[in-house]
């Protein structure tokens, strides 16, 4: 199986252990980016993965591309030029103190990404799955129609297309994302959201109290199938239930056959709440890929992304006998 992610890979900065950001001497880099870690995670799920950003052509730019070439990514899709690497910096929360996340990524080569230099139908070619996210379209007018290109070619190929509505607050200050996300979002077969997501991004009333009850949670899924147009719809449930610890849980729905699933909730001792998110994703698409049924899809969706909250830095290198003998447990 093969698998395409499009998406703005950076360069994350953060304090070590505890220590607040700019106040600590020292920083600690990983590379991430939502897209760039739902294509590691298939990778070490044994789904190839091919991964299409745009990076600068200088030694940062070099070292990103090897860092997901370790990981087992394809990156022969991977256009060079511009003049930086977007960045974000990451300040771990701490007991009463939140997570804090600061972007320094206008300007940067993917956000000046030209739509004509992607070569979507030749990407394309044989590939069994589309992965993109809400983060693209809130990076620009090039990003955007590249993004809408892909969609274009994926559907005329019959590709499966997964789209993580992602919301990010600080990406659309001052802009309604409601206009650009939702002709977006009616080309999945998968929409993958939560209620802050659904909210902003697609105008549907959601918190978490529609998950409070299995009823309840399948009328809002049924509701997002109805007004979106997708097919399947999963949503996640994050409970901070302090700085460290969260509860997580998601659904499926496929507005098809009818069919709804329910995972349980695991509460998990976080390390690092970065791609736990993107590591259900990339499960998902990989247990679907593999012919599971939904809701053994979702269990093992779930119980990759729990499993990625205990593990520092944005990737997941779980393999999925290592998640199948959590499951077990």
């Amino acid at each position: 199986m093969r698998a395409v992610t499009l998406g703005e890979l950076l360069l994350r900065l953060s304090p070590p252990a505890d220590e607040r950001l700019f106040v600590s001497s020292r920083l600690v880099t990983f590379f991430g980016g939502a897209e760039a870690n739902v294509a590691v995670a298939l990778s070490h799920f044994g789904i190839r993965c091919d991964y299409v950003t745009r990076v600068p052509d200088n030694p940062i730019g070099d070292a990103a591309v090897a860092a997901l070439e370790r990981e087992g990514v394809g990156t022969e899709w991977i256009l060079r030029g511009g003049d930086r690497l977007g960045i974000y910096f990451v300040e771990p929360g701490a007991d009463l103190r939140l997570m804090r996340v600061v972007y320094d990524r206008a300007g940067s080569a993917f956000a000046r990404i030209e739509p004509t230099a992607v070569a979507w139908p030749r990407i394309l070619e044989g590939a069994d799955w589309f992965h993109a996210s809400g983060i693209t379209p809130a990076l620009g007018n090039g990003p955007t129609a590249v993004l809408t290109n892909a969609l274009a070619s994926a559907r005329a190929k019959d590709i499966p297309v997964s789209f993580d509505l992602n919301y990010r607050e600080a990406l659309w200050r001052d802009r309604d994302p409601r206009p650009v996300i939702q002709p977006l979002a009616r080309q999945a077969d998968l929409l993958i959201g939560n209620p802050a997501a659904l909210r902003a991004m697609l105008g549907i009333d959601a918190d978490d109290g529609s998950f409070a009850t299995p009823p309840r949670a399948r009328e809002l899924a049924e509701r997002v199938v109805r007004q979106s147009g997708v097919r399947r719809v999963a949503l996640t449930r994050r409970e901070v239930l302090g700085a460290r610890e969260h509860g997580w849980s998601a659904v499926l729905y496929d507005g098809e056959t009818g069919v709804f699933s329910q995972s349980r909730r695991h509460c998990v001792q976080v390390v690092d709440r970065v791609g736990g998110g993107d590591s259900f994703a990339a499960a998902l698409i990989a247990r679907l890929l593999d012919g599971d049924a939904p809701a053994e899809a979702l269990e093992f969706a779930v119980m990759a992304s729990a499993l990625k909250l205990t593990v520092p830095g944005d990737f997941s290198r779980a393999s999925v006998s290592e998640v199948v003998e959590l499951l077990g447990s």
